[in-house]
């Protein structure tokens, strides 16, 4: 039996959405003052309201100290302060996210009897645990990330959302088990070892983020998308409960064989719809990113036709060259927005840096777009905006779709060449001194690489094998084996797939779940914004990828099958327009107003915690590269990154 200790509601913090913590100790005690201390360690996320509650067992050898910021999006009473109790259960919950189904959930609980107190998403999840148990999750569509201690069964769950638009980390050290929104929360407890996980490392250099479970703390994994933890007895089992792949395939095998791609497609646009209209349920106002590219005027597009009355906003540069300006009024005049054009100059985005820098949870080298919009928007009011993310991940937008099937075509060559002629291809392509990202890639492609497991990974890849074995100082055999657990995994699942959705699965499970989504979270967790994501809605997703890959490529338009979701609404000048990201000019300042900056951090490795783990000479010949055009600005950025990170949160090798 359990009885409660202290449950602490602080005073708000105004501080520029929720964040969640835990402390579970056998046999030991959780410090007061260090569960206060890691809570406000996220009050960035949660600005409007804070929670503690400290439990432990009669015989004394249990405590669970579960911790939560607020941002209130749903019920602003005091009846969604967190932690929750349920006084029917006894089970506590802390929780982060939305669940944009809440309502039909608790009308199915309130059936059979339940009654609420609340009109928070946070009680329908308690719950509903409370009459599902784990099964419960099958029953959510939204993004989410929460922790519920089971007072009858004395045990920890933890789940993560289907797709992983929430995250969540844990470890286990000594007699504690830790769980935090971010990692840097389970650094500030004093507990967790500050030691570089080669295998995250190695994902680093590979790809320029972390890879889920990895991360750069060694003994501090990332819950999986789609995956729950129980923790029972000092002892935890992770548990897949929804996996992208079969969901899709499972669609597929119960379609019809005579049904007509016109209905398909027309059941695609509907689930899209669905998906828009539900994350705009809010008791603030929501807002929407505004580029002007086909993603985010598609969702200002669906709004519309639903008669949403729409505040969209969009950065806009002083400087002509990297202003879209004209794009995003263009949309906003076809649908009627209330549209708002945040200013921004080089200079303000230049400054801007080293905040964000402060901001990533883990070392990432994109992240700094979102950081900035998601700065502005937030300064102009907002607390929810939606976001085009994943729509080129479902919808065949990037590059790859194109590249990685020439780049199979090419691996199939290969074979056909001798061995001599494929070993003077190679160093060609590789160690002539006119090289070039692209030829190391190649290089490695011919070679025949064993550790580049699909031409996918080739092509999103930073650093090649070859160049890590340069990069490091010890052998990266074993830490690579680990590493390429995950990655192997999914390309068992994908098998029976068509090339175009093998694309489209890697690029939603890898590059948009640790990269996008990840940074997404947290820059704009910085600020106090809540980002939601329409597209990356997990019934979506499975019926986007069930549908065959050819239809999502043509050489008249990009993204045919978004497009045409939208019956000609979009303009087409929106339409034919050349795909242009939200860019910055890194490439120039590297070379001028950062390179001091970037110059000096580089050769602090020497002296730092890479000293033993990094190759100083080939930091800087990486360095010289970038300044003689051999190299992009990517590659060094990404050393420069993965110094500050370490020497911001004191690591050791």
């Amino acid at each position: 039996m359990f009885v409660r200790g202290r449950h602490v509601r602080q005073r708000l913090y105004d501080l520029p959405v929720c964040g969640i913590v835990g402390i579970l100790a056998r046999d030991t005690s959780i410090s007061p003052e260090m569960l206060e201390r890691a809570t406000l360690s996220l009050a960035h996320r949660g600005p409007d309201d804070s929670g503690t509650v400290l439990l432990r067992n009669e015989t004394g050898n249990l405590e669970i100290g579960l911790g939560n910021r607020r941002l209130a999006i749903l019920d602003l009473s005091s009846l969604g302060h967190q932690p929750m109790n349920d006084a029917e259960t006894g089970n506590w919950i802390v929780y982060n996210g939305e669940l944009y189904n809440f309502r039909e959930v608790r009308q199915k609980l309130e059936v059979m009897g339940y009654h609420f107190v609340s009109n928070s998403d946070t009680e329908v999840v308690l719950k509903a645990y409370g009459h599902w148990g784990e099964k419960c999750l099958a029953e959510f569509r939204g993004m989410f990330a929460f922790a519920i201690w089971d007072a009858k069964r004395q045990r920890l769950f933890l789940a993560r959302d289907q797709m992983g638009v929430k995250p969540v980390y844990y470890g286990n050290f000594g007699g504690h088990f830790l769980f935090a929104s971010e990692v840097r929360t389970l650094l500030g407890t004093g507990l967790v070892p500050r030691q570089i996980n080669r295998s995250g490392l190695l994902n680093y250099l590979s790809f320029g983020s972390l890879y889920d479970p990895n991360t750069l703390i060694e003994g501090v994994s990332a819950l999986r998308a789609g995956h729950y933890l129980i923790w029972e007895e000092g002892n935890f089992r992770e548990t897949k409960y929804w996996d992208l792949a079969a969901a899709s395939k499972e669609i597929a095998a119960s379609r019809s064989s005579d049904e007509k791609r016109s209905t398909l497609e027309e059941n695609l646009c509907a689930t899209l719809e669905d998906s828009v209209q539900q994350q705009m349920i809010s008791d603030v106002p929501v807002g929407a990113f505004l580029s002007g590219g086909i993603d985010s005027s598609s969702l200002a597009g669906i709004l519309a036709r639903a008669g949403a009355q729409l505040d969209t906003f969009s950065i806009v540069f002083k400087e002509a060259d990297y202003s879209e300006a004209e794009f995003s009024r263009t949309v906003a005049r076809k649908f009627g927005t209330r549209h708002h054009e945040l200013m921004v100059s080089q200079q303000d985005a230049l400054s801007a840096i080293p905040r964000a820098l402060s901001a990533m949870d883990l070392p990432t080298i994109d992240g700094f777009n979102t950081y900035l919009v998601s700065q502005q928007t937030r300064a102009a009011g907002v607390k929810v905006a939606l976001s085009g993310l994943g729509a080129d991940e479902l919808f065949a937008g990037y590059s790859t779709f194109r590249s990685v099937p020439r780049l199979e075509r090419f691996a199939k060559l290969r074979r056909h060449m001798p061995d001599p002629v494929r070993k003077l291809t190679a160093s060609i392509l590789g160690r002539d001194g006119g090289s070039s990202d692209q030829n190391r890639k190649l290089s490695a492609l011919v070679w025949n690489d064993a550790r580049i497991l699909h031409p996918y990974f080739l092509a999103r890849m930073l650093f090649t094998p070859a160049q890590i074995d340069s990069l490091c100082l010890e052998s990266m055999e074993q830490p690579a084996a680990m590493a390429d657990v995950e990655l192997k995994n999914s390309l068992e699942e994908i098998s029976g797939f068509d090339s175009d959705n093998q694309i489209s699965y890697l690029e939603t499970r890898f590059y948009m779940l640790n990269t996008l989504l990840r940074d997404s979270d947290v820059m704009s967790m910085a600020h106090g914004l809540e980002i939601r994501v329409p597209f990356v809605d997990h019934v979506l997703a499975a019926s986007a990828l069930a549908l065959p890959g050819a239809w999502k490529l043509s050489s008249q338009q990009p993204k045919p099958l978004l497009v045409n979701a939208l019956r000609g609404e979009l303009p087409k000048e929106i339409v034919h327009r050349r795909k242009r990201g939200f860019t910055l000019p890194f490439e120039h300042w590297l070379r001028d107003e950062m390179r001091q900056e970037v110059e000096t951090t580089l050769t602090r490795v020497k002296d730092g915690p890479l000293a033993t783990v990094l190759n100083v000479d080939c930091v800087n010949n990486i360095w010289k590269e970038f300044l003689t055009g051999r190299t992009s600005w990517s590659r060094p950025w990404s050393l420069y990154v993965l110094q500050r990170w370490c020497e911001l949160h004191s690591l050791s090798a």
